[in-house]
């Protein structure tokens, strides 16, 4: 049809015009010439041509919106269906009037991808990952110069490497004890207390005393056990940190796996003669590893393994891992190892942290891309997991509330459902700002207790960043700010901080390692030995 409607524009302009075309059409040409007098003939027929194509395109436009519409509430009602054990076309007799999903309803997992890998696929977006690639490079060839220069050979030193991985086998083992513990323990306790609980008059009571019972052995097993191997053994800082990482994960997905389960157990109250209904084991056991902190039975599944990208991820994991090792080897322990023959004064401390920036920030966005994206991603293939949302884009951020949300969303989901919505559940829904404090504090303590059984030492930088500063921050930049000018002031307050973590952090730990602690009191303990100690 276009191209027969454009032969019949062709014919038209080398034919004289018709006198009744001067007439008003509905597009208003005519009447445009009135009053311009410089639209010809033929310049009127050429944009009716257009106009009508015009139409026809956002038509088709319009039809391919419409059927990517449908194809993602489709998508969406199938990932619902797995979760909530129905089907889609499943026929009842009273269906259900559809709604809005409500956060009170609980986290929806559908398939997705990670917000990364879709951004990679854009040239400009790659061509700032190649960048970060050609630094690493950099890198290597800035330590091999140096070590040529200074000691004759080429191959880079990996002593600090080798030192903080030190004593894997420790951490396996207490790896597997932990991790046993919270696959049986947890999931023992809840089929015991659902038989009692059903055929027992004193629901409360044992419910209470299951619930003493199982603290009782969660703060023994993964409370006392992982730091008596960690200050036992006395281990490096990165088998502290894997340790205790998985100390804190364990005990988020036994809480969740607990909170979601109970209910349904309460609520399903079993026929006479019949046990109660109780999540499967191999669920449980699926949940451990999936890459989320919210329990559910099913989750949306992939078809098959891709197992390049599990390999790229696992090889994109290491690199960022070397990635770490130069920064600290090339930016970080030259500068800060010779900062004790110079006095705790505030110059110093002001010149030290803004060396640390740079570092900082390579350092945040390493961990963020080495974990956040590669680490899950590997472990959400080799699962088949489907939902890949584990962070949204929070570089865009305006606020540091919308940054707190967008971050990490697998933290972020659990502090949302079992930290804020059950305190504001507990108070009537009358004190968002409590709910809202626990979760900071929560937050705090949990970050606090990471780094420092991280280092060996307290050194309370990373609570005050999270319970004071981030609070304030939360409340005085909040998602009412929408300007541009809000995300540079968020990188800026960003890179100061990590500046700062950097900063006192190393300086601690240089201080501690050349100042010997002189008693054993409770203030000897807390105080930072850098801001006394001076060495050559």
């Amino acid at each position: 049809m276009a191209t027969t409607e454009t032969s019949h524009t062709v014919w038209r302009r080398n034919t004289r015009p018709d006198p009744r075309e001067n007439q008003p059409t509905i597009n208003g040409f005519s009447k445009l010439d009135k009053y311009t007098g410089l639209e010809t003939e033929d310049l009127r027929q050429w944009r009716q041509h257009v106009e009508q194509l015009k139409a026809e395109l956002l038509q088709e436009v319009q039809g391919h919106l419409s059927y990517l519409l449908d194809r993602a509430i489709t998508q969406s009602i199938e990932s619902l269906s797995l979760c909530t054990g129905t089907t889609v076309n499943e026929k009842t007799s009273n269906p259900p009037v559809p709604r809005a999903h409500k956060p009170d309803d609980g986290k929806v997992f559908t398939a997705r991808q990670s917000l990364l890998d879709e951004l990679f696929e854009i040239p400009h977006i790659r061509t700032i990952y190649h960048m970060f690639i050609a630094a690493l490079l950099l890198f290597i060839f800035s330590t091999m110069a140096v070590n040529f220069i200074d000691q004759g050979r080429l191959v880079p030193e990996f002593d600090l490497f080798i030192y903080a991985f030190g004593k894997l086998s420790v951490v396996a083992w207490t790896w597997f004890i932990m991790f046993t513990y919270t696959l049986l323990g947890p999931y023992g306790a809840l089929c015991v207390w659902g038989e009692l609980y059903h055929s027992s008059r004193y629901k409360i009571m044992v419910s209470v005393t299951a619930t003493l019972i199982l603290a009782a052995i969660h703060v023994l097993v993964l409370g006392f056990f992982p730091l008596y191997a960690v200050l036992h053994h006395q281990l490096p800082p990165v088998s502290r940190f894997i340790i205790t990482m998985e100390q804190i994960r364990f005990l988020m997905k036994s809480y969740s796996f607990i909170r979601e389960s109970v209910p349904s157990v309460i609520k399903n109250a079993p026929q006479q003669g019949e046990s109660p209904r109780i999540p499967t084991l191999s669920s449980y056991l699926y949940f451990l590893f999936a890459p989320t902190l919210i329990y559910r039975e099913s989750y949306p599944r992939n078809s098959h393994i891709r197992w390049n990208v599990v390999i790229s991820n696992l090889l994109k994991v290491l690199g960022s891992t070397f990635y770490l090792n130069f920064i600290l080897v090339r930016l970080c322990i030259p500068v800060f190892q010779n900062e004790g023959n110079k006095s705790f004064t505030t110059r110093t401390l002001v010149l030290s942290m803004f060396h640390a920036i740079l570092p900082g920030i390579l350092m945040m966005l390493l961990g963020f891309y080495g974990f956040l994206h590669c680490w899950l991603n590997a472990f959400a293939e080799l699962l088949r997991f489907a939902d890949r949302m584990f962070y949204k884009d929070w570089w865009n951020s305006t606020s540091f509330a919308n940054y707190f949300r967008t971050w990490n969303v697998v933290v972020h989901d659990w502090l949302f459902y079992y930290g804020y919505r059950d305190v504001l559940w507990l108070t009537g829904r009358k004190s968002r700002s409590a709910a809202m404090l626990w979760v900071f504090g929560l937050s705090a303590v949990a970050h606090e207790y990471a780094m420092t059984m991280c280092f060996g030492f307290f050194y309370p930088v990373m609570f005050c960043l999270f319970a004071v500063f981030g609070m304030v921050f939360n409340f005085a930049l909040n998602d009412k700010r929408q300007s541009h000018v809000w995300n540079i002031i968020m990188w800026t307050c960003l890179m100061l901080g990590q500046g700062m973590q950097v900063c006192l952090y190393c300086q601690e730990w240089y201080a501690q390692i050349h100042c010997a602690r002189t008693g054993t009191s409770f203030w000897e303990l807390v105080t930072p030995r850098s801001w006394t100690c001076i060495y050559e």
